[in-house]
């Protein structure tokens, strides 16, 4: 009986997926993404680092197509829009990497998005860093499954506070364990029914946290592998970073074999990369550059791409390449097409994958950080040179570590780099808005509203527990006319359930603590007294080397009671009226949950 195949138009914002006539549900590949965070090239063997073993990683390069040349961005945030959009960072709105500058646009349309409505199961594990509150979170940006955390670095990496679709649970054990056991009981779940798992993973990034088993290996070793400026190293960090690899890549392991185990393996893309060069100075096979930099290390970030039968095995390709390429192509791997009105930045790879064409078009690609948009370090890259954000040209063929300024000798290919720096800067960071965004609380898309303090601003002697704001906490809470605020945008208005996440010292326990939305429509408020839940802490002796992120506590749950918030832009506002200790209360999380909320 001939099969019925007709295409399936689905809408999605400002973009259109059409599902092809010549793939079925059953037939459409899987496709399983592991990003792994400040790991840079150089830090697998299989690219020649002899201090850290990666088997496992280093069979899939070898069962995959290698893009030698493949760019991603100077730091996490934005490298994960341009992974989610196709297009470069700063038109989707992403700034910075906290405090509500990650965020990415609500108009535009992501890879998760795309999947879900050509109808796969979609699922996300680990550092998401684009966005908490909905409607930026996971669940409301095309994930039906989340679990893992929103913001941009974790301060405690055993058996941690995580999100599980909004709400807030313990994890278990290591958090990089943890995170692939979800990951592999989602695809052990997936039926018939094709999956896209994305699998953010949130290491080498500090704090420098990994078992024993892995750092017991390497806390003694002589490193034969050096930066190239070894003065500037710091050994102990270096292995502790190798250490995290050792385990990133037993769980990569894991992952491949999930997929074996469930007779998916040869119609699954799986693909292997890293968010921005190593967070430190160690080898990296000689370039310029880590984590920061817009120069080759700093950009230049491992990729494998396998899928059996489909792209060649042992196939290495020096045409650039980069995250703005990932949404075209894996869209193009899998029989969908997809239009949009916004512009995409990158450009499908399949033909380069799967055909190997003698001819492909030149072309450049772009590395942008730092500073305010006038300010900000801008590199260009095209097959052979890179025009840093000096202005020096280096020949990358005959250069790679950007010793030399070819500028003398090429000054036809330095203009055509400049004009492509400039259209940039007139043109991509030109789409950045320069207003402020609120914090989105209670929109109709998720029940659960997250406002970390990460989110907030204090006044008088309250103290973030450590400079990096995205996994910190309010302490030195000592006068009743102290505050802490948080500026939102009530997208619902009604009844909210408040919870704070905090301790309190046995000598503080009596606080009164109260929150209250200032608004136009009126203001309301809430309050509880505080009872002691005291905390050390937590995991502080498992740091491998000396951190600049804060530490987590063991954290209790305060149930302040019910608020009625209005609509609108307003000032939610922690303050302690009454103070009969030496402080209030540590506070690391505000949680709102809607109760006449429809069920979703």
């Amino acid at each position: 009986m001939p099969i019925n195949r007709q295409l399936l138009f689905t809408t999605i914002g400002l973009a259109t997926v059409v599902i092809g006539p010549n793939l079925l549900a059953a037939e459409r590949p899987n496709v399983l993404i592991i990003l792994t965070d400040d790991q840079g090239w150089g830090d697998l063997s299989v690219h020649g680092n002899t201090n850290l073993h990666t088997p496992n990683i280093d069979d899939l390069a070898r069962q995959s197509t290698v893009l030698e040349r493949f760019f991603v961005c100077p730091v996490c945030s934005p490298t994960r829009a341009e992974f989610l959009t196709g297009r470069y960072y700063p038109r989707g709105g992403v700034r910075g990497v906290s405090r509500g500058e990650e965020r990415l646009d609500l108009d535009e349309t992501t890879i998760g998005d795309v999947f879900k409505a050509a109808g796969y199961r979609t699922g996300a594990f680990g550092k998401w860093h684009n966005g908490t509150q909905h409607p930026y979170h996971p669940n409301a940006r095309g994930f039906d499954e989340y679990y893992g955390f929103c913001s941009g670095h974790w301060g405690n990496y055993w058996d941690p506070i995580l999100d599980h679709n909004g709400d807030i649970v313990s994890g278990k054990g290591f958090i990089i364990d943890d995170l692939t056991d979800h990951a592999i009981e989602f695809i052990e779940q997936a039926g018939d029914q094709p999956f896209f798992c994305y699998v953010p993973y949130n290491t080498p990034h500090s704090p420098m946290q990994v078992p024993d088993e892995y750092w017991d290996k390497h806390k003694s070793q002589t490193l034969k592998k050096r930066h190239r400026e070894p003065k500037h190293e710091q050994t102990q960090h270096t292995r502790a970073a190798l250490a995290m690899c050792e385990n990133i890549d037993w769980n990569t392991g894991r992952l491949l074999a999930t997929l074996e185990q469930q007779g998916v393996a040869d119609n699954t893309i799986v693909i292997y990369f890293s968010d921005n060069g190593p967070n430190g100075y160690r080898w990296n096979g000689g370039m310029k550059g880590r984590k920061g930099s817009t120069d080759e290390g700093g950009v230049r970030s491992p990729f494998f791409i396998r899928w059996p039968g489909k792209i060649m095995a042992g196939q290495s390709i020096e045409a650039i390449s980069g995250a703005i390429d990932l949404l075209p192509t894996l869209v193009d791997l899998a029989g969908l097409e997809y239009s949009s009105e916004k512009r995409l930045d990158g450009r499908s790879m399949k033909p380069l994958l799967t055909v190997n064409p003698k001819q492909w078009a030149d072309r450049s690609i772009v590395s942008c950080w730092g500073g305010r948009s006038g300010t900000r370090k801008i590199s260009v890259r095209n097959q052979r040179y890179r025009l840093d954000s000096t202005g020096q040209l280096f020949d990358m063929l005959q250069d790679p570590g950007q010793h030399t300024d070819v500028s003398q000798q090429h000054q036809k290919v330095k203009q055509d780099l400049l004009a492509k720096q400039q259209w940039y800067r007139d043109t991509v960071l030109a789409e950045l808005a320069s207003e402020s965004r609120p914090f989105a609380v209670g929109h109709s898309s998720g029940t659960i509203t997250q406002l970390p303090i990460r989110d907030a601003i204090s006044t008088g002697e309250i103290q973030r527990s450590a400079r990096p704001p995205n996994s910190s906490y309010f302490t030195n809470w000592l006068s009743p006319d102290d505050q802490i605020n948080w500026a939102v945008e009530v997208h619902e208005p009604g009844s909210y359930e408040a919870q704070l996440l905090y301790t309190c010292d046995e000598e503080n326990a009596g606080a009164c603590i109260r929150l209250e939305q200032q608004s136009e429509a009126g203001d309301s408020s809430v309050e509880q007294v505080a009872v002691v839940h005291e905390s050390d802490l937590v995991a502080a002796d498992q740091d491998r080397h000396p951190r600049r992120e804060g530490f987590e506590k063991d954290w209790g749950r305060m149930t302040l009671g019910m608020i009625m918030l209005n609509k609108g832009i307003s000032t939610l506002r922690l303050t302690a009226p009454e103070i009969p200790g030496p402080a209030a209360i540590d506070v690391r999380l505000l949680l709102l949950r809607r109760t006449d909320a429809p069920e979703q």
